[in-house]
């Protein structure tokens, strides 16, 4: 068998899916992804029609489509995600398009309701003019409990790997989200970036400032990332927030308001002035958002009705969708309130 594309257990594949024939590479990939996380052959097959049927309604519904591959983990266990996204011509009616026999291409029909019903999990959103996006996951067994933070990352057009990366952590009841911009773009701000988040995952639980600043001090030896943690805390109805450079922050309310968070001037690892935490209200269905400054800031909560009740995955990547930029590597978190 093949290696593995660089990426595919970590960060991801990216897919452009404008011809037939890219369904064909997608379940090629899918298949050796499931395979080298180790999946019994009866789910292996799962998630072949499920990749082929996603990149073929791309092709053939979709304006734009692109498809992101990758492992989903939770602590001894290992499955598969793909997200789905495109430009339009979205859906005035999801649950009538899952049904079999809807079809608006002149086929059979069935190609959402088997992509739903093969998968573990799965989330849409939907919005007529401007596009779809999916995310689905195949388990073996049954499907762990839904995420409360994700994120998606995206390298500048024609880099291998990434730059932007993010991490999710529990410990000692501290529920974190990390985003980091490794300096620049290419190997070695992936490289950074990279160590950003060996040093966030290995770095014993504490606030987020004082992650932020064990960030600092162990990242010398590389060129350097903007970082920022946010830490959610239910009991007090908080979001605890600590940044160093160019990492946007900010705190979406249910009724479209939002509210920015503050990371100061510096480079982990480099130069810093200070580090300091700020506390947010994080309100019972408010979204903490994170992004570095391959994201520009242009979209509006209102423009995509009831996204903020959806999985963070489908958030972060309409996000991505709409407000990212091809001239930089791009990066997006999204956590949420259990």
């Amino acid at each position: 068998m093949a290696s593995l594309p660089e990426g595919l257990l970590d960060a991801g594949v990216w897919f452009r899916v404008e011809a037939a024939g890219t369904a064909a590479a997608v379940r090629r990939a899918a298949e050796r992804l499931a395979t080298e996380l180790g999946m019994p052959p009866a789910r292996i097959a799962d998630l072949s029609i499920v990749a082929t049927e996603t990149a073929s309604n791309l092709v053939k519904h979709a304006d734009e489509g692109t498809l992101l591959l990758r492992a989903a983990r939770v602590p001894g266990r290992a499955g598969v995600e793909i997200l789905a996204l495109d430009r339009g011509p979205g859906m005035t009616d999801i649950t009538r398009s899952i049904g079999d026999g809807h079809s608006t291409a002149g086929t059979l029909g069935i190609g959402l309701g088997a992509i739903v019903r093969q998968s573990s999990w799965s989330d849409l959103h939907s919005v007529p003019g401007r596009g779809t996006v999916m995310a689905v996951q195949i388990w073996a067994g049954p499907p762990p409990p839904p995420s409360w933070a994700a994120g998606i990352t995206r390298p500048l057009t024609g880099e291998p790997v990434s730059g932007d990366g993010f991490a999710v952590r529990e410990a000692e009841g501290r529920r974190q989200v990390l985003v980091c911009d490794g300096l620049g773009h290419g190997r070695l701000a992936h490289a950074a970036m990279q160590e950003a988040l060996r040093v966030f995952e290995s770095t014993p639980a504490a606030p987020p400032a004082a992650v932020v600043e064990a960030l600092h001090r162990k990242m010398g030896h590389t060129r350097g990332a903007a970082v920022a943690v946010a830490e959610l805390d239910p009991d007090a109805g908080l979001v605890r927030y600590a940044g160093l450079g160019n990492i946007a922050g900010t705190v979406l309310h249910p009724d479209g308001s939002r509210r920015g968070m503050v990371s100061l001037p510096g480079i982990a690892g480099h130069q810093r002035r200070q580090i300091r935490e700020y506390d947010y209200p994080l309100p019972a269905h408010g979204v903490v958002l994170m992004h570095s400054d391959g994201i520009v800031d242009r979209w509006k909560v209102a423009d995509y009705p009831g996204l903020l009740s959806h999985s963070p995955q489908v958030i972060a990547a309409t996000v991505l969708r709409d407000a990212g930029t091809r001239r930089d590597d791009a990066g997006v978190a999204v956590a949420r309130l259990p």
